[in-house]
């Protein structure tokens, strides 16, 4: 069974900038500038985008932006690592590994070793921003609100502004290869579906008591369910939701 799909209009936005990768990182995000505990900069998501988007000769990256920020998360969690192994970790080519790593150290998150490539103190503070707003994965059991033969999801603190009716998060989620994504919010003590009836809190409840077993929830939190035919698929649609919310709520 499909998410329910409120009505609703949608309308695209881009970001445009004439400055290199690099060089907008290096402007939005001084070395003296504090991150709020839950939040991921907008710069930084901007940067994500440019770096899956860049190319200079050739065919576009065969890596999106998710893939870039998994790069992130595995050197912070398990570096130094090298670049052989950082390719079987993020299932792709050496090739785009290559080109990630060459963005992530001109942009001064890494620095290469003779053990491997680990985060500068840059890249840290990216990091635990990271952690500080994500939370996950946690596997859902498959239900009609967790549709996916495989359903992942992850907890987004803070970010109930981040989301109208969740069909933003939805198409992010189908746009990476997932079956779709369900959205809720913590308020007053409840995970409800914005804009949804009553007919799924049975759901709504197995799917609160889960993610209650591995994390606090608090007023404010949205948690976002990826759906896919294989977990893969479903941690790379929760992933996927989840920055989009991100991105909206600092936009």
């Amino acid at each position: 069974m499909q998410p329910p799909k409120p009505s609703l209009r949608l309308k695209s936005r881009r970001a445009k900038s004439g400055l290199q990768p690099s060089k907008r990182i290096e402007a939005f995000i001084p070395s003296s500038q504090l991150f709020l505990a839950w939040s991921i900069p907008l710069s930084f998501l901007k940067f994500l985008s440019e770096i899956a988007s860049k190319r200079d000769i050739g065919p576009l990256p065969a890596f999106g932006e998710i893939h870039v920020l998994e790069a992130i998360e595995l050197l912070g969690s398990e570096g130094p690592i090298g670049r052989v192994k950082l390719s079987k970790r993020l299932n792709l080519g050496e090739g785009s590994v290559r080109t990630i790593l060459k963005h992530l150290r001109l942009a001064g998150l890494v620095e290469g070793g003779r053990e491997g490539y680990t985060l500068t103190k840059k890249g840290r503070k990216i990091y635990n921003s990271i952690h500080e707003a994500l939370s996950g994965p946690v596997e859902i059991p498959q239900n009609s609100l967790a549709f996916g033969r495989f359903n992942i999801a992850y907890l987004v603190r803070k970010a109930w502004k981040g989301v109208r009716y969740g069909l933003e998060q939805r198409d992010a989620a189908i746009r990476v290869g997932g079956s779709g994504a369900v959205t809720l919010i913590y308020r007053e003590g409840r995970l409800t579906i914005p804009g949804a009836r009553e007919e799924y809190s049975r759901e709504i409840a197995s799917v609160e008591k889960r993610i209650s077993e591995s994390f606090t929830l608090e007023e404010g939190d949205v948690v976002i369910i990826g759906a896919g035919g294989s977990r893969r698929e479903a941690e790379l649609a929760a992933k996927a939701a989840a920055l989009e919310t991100l991105r909206r709520l600092e936009g």
